[in-house]
């Protein structure tokens, strides 16, 4: 780690320490209101000078920062908010580095491995940045480079984040569950940054949609690839905010792509694409879908799926009492005290309307949803503030944090399509719908 590098992050932390400090002092003599204001006014300011020194650097810790702002249920939403800014796109390297970060992994110049190379990237990230080229073969391609020396910051940044998120007092957990949960956040990134690992992933994935008409995952150029280079057939389209504009007709052909794609790898593939930012994927008029990043993937075991596959069933039939024990084999819920029906479903009717079904738990009743309008996010805030007496009995779980963080993804991506579509159909390719009465009378 550069000794700039790890200034900065001391910086911070440091930071933070006097500004939880400070903020403890002020809060002493006030009322539990006053506390709470103080805390959250912290949690703002606190999540403000993370974000902005994140996103000053490249690499592992910005990727970090991404990955905290897609887990909701880990940090404070004061936290979450700030670093919902570094989903945007990181400002480019300058082309003299990527050019030779290139020709080093490839073992050859740059104008001999393209006729044309864009200096110029289209898309740019936390741990390298994507440019347009055409083949000696005349075939057009797109360039994933890696930005150097990203893969030997990646625990000293995870070091000084945790460490900072500690002192602030941020991270609601025992530090075995700490841990646990950071050693997920290291591997995927690891993982994501191996693009061999992507390669492979491509081909796999390609493999099992192969029969998905429209959706379109790139090809592999493994003569001009390697751990840190990864080249692809250029397969283009429009964004999601341009298909939002499009016709309904067009938009439920988009949705239900989607859908099957995160849905179909679950519980057929055992494997996850778990990265669904709109940027990771591509639209056309026809109601095609490209697919891009397959770096963070997240593979599960048959009995794990089994176990995702029968909570579905018990939140659909309204089975609270095995709807917690499913939550407490998943090491969400806490093994104590069982909690009172009606707080399971108030949950389960809000979570329920996205997918159609217009009365809880009576699953012959359902129609299609507005996304454009969607209140279910408000709904799950409102709820959180009514359910906060029951939190100390939930914590983060690390065999879920990728299927939240995929689930709520492509939640926000059909809210962002604008598209409104029956989901229950198409839930009932994968799971076995009961058709049952009103679970709770």
């Amino acid at each position: 780690m550069s000794s700039n590098r790890f200034l900065k992050l001391a910086g911070m932390t440091a930071s933070i320490a006097g500004k939880t400090v400070k903020s403890s002092l002020k809060s002493i003599a006030g009322s539990d209101e006053d506390r709470q204001k103080a805390r959250s006014e912290m949690l703002q300011t606190i999540g403000i000078q993370i974000a902005d020194t994140l996103g000053e650097m490249k690499g592992a810790v910005m990727k970090v920062g991404q990955i905290a702002s897609q887990y909701k249920d880990v940090f404070p939403p004061e936290i979450a908010k700030a670093l919902e800014k570094l989903q945007k796109d990181a400002p480019p390297m300058p082309f003299a580095i990527i050019k030779n970060q290139v020709e080093k992994e490839l073992n050859k110049p740059l104008h001999e491995l393209f006729l044309q190379f864009d200096e110029q990237p289209f898309a740019s990230a936390s741990i390298g940045q994507v440019h347009k080229a055409v083949l000696a073969t005349g075939e057009p391609v797109v360039v994933k480079v890696q930005y150097p020396e990203i893969d030997n910051n990646i625990d000293s940044d995870l070091k000084q984040v945790k460490m900072a998120l500690k002192i602030a007092g941020v991270i609601n957990m025992d530090k075995a569950l700490q841990d646990k949960i950071f050693t997920e956040i290291r591997d995927s990134l690891y993982d994501e940054l191996d693009y061999t690992k992507e390669a492979h992933n491509l081909a796999i994935f390609a493999k099992f949609h192969s029969d998905d008409d429209g959706l379109i995952i790139p090809t592999v150029f493994h003569s001009h690839s390697s751990k840190r280079i990864l080249t692809l057939s250029q397969e283009i389209g429009e964004t999601l905010e341009t298909a939002s504009h499009w016709d309904n007709d067009i938009k439920q052909k988009i949705a239900t792509r989607l859908f099957r794609f995160s849905a179909g790898q679950l519980f057929k593939l055992y494997r996850v694409h778990c990265d669904p930012h709109p940027g990771n994927f591509a639209f056309r008029a026809d109601g095609s879908v490209i697919a891009y990043d397959f770096g963070g993937i997240k593979s599960y075991s048959h009995d794990e799926v089994a176990l995702f596959h029968r909570f579905a069933i018990h939140c659909l039939k309204g089975d609270v009492t095995a709807v917690e024990q499913d939550l407490i084999t998943l090491t969400i819920k806490k093994d104590n005290e069982p909690l009172p029906a009606d707080f399971y479903y108030d949950w389960l009717q809000i979570g329920l309307k996205p997918y159609g079904f217009t009365q809880p738990f009576n699953l012959s009743q359902h129609k299609p949803f507005d996304f454009g309008n969607s209140q279910t996010h408000h709904d799950i805030m409102k709820q959180a503030k009514v359910s906060l007496k029951y939190w100390q009995s939930f914590q983060p779980s690390p065999k879920t944090m990728m299927l939240d963080r995929t689930i709520s993804g492509q939640y926000w991506n059909l809210v962002n399509l604008g598209v409104t579509i029956d989901l229950s159909e198409l839930m009932a390719e994968y799971i076995d719908l009961p058709t049952l009465p009103n679970a709770k009378n």
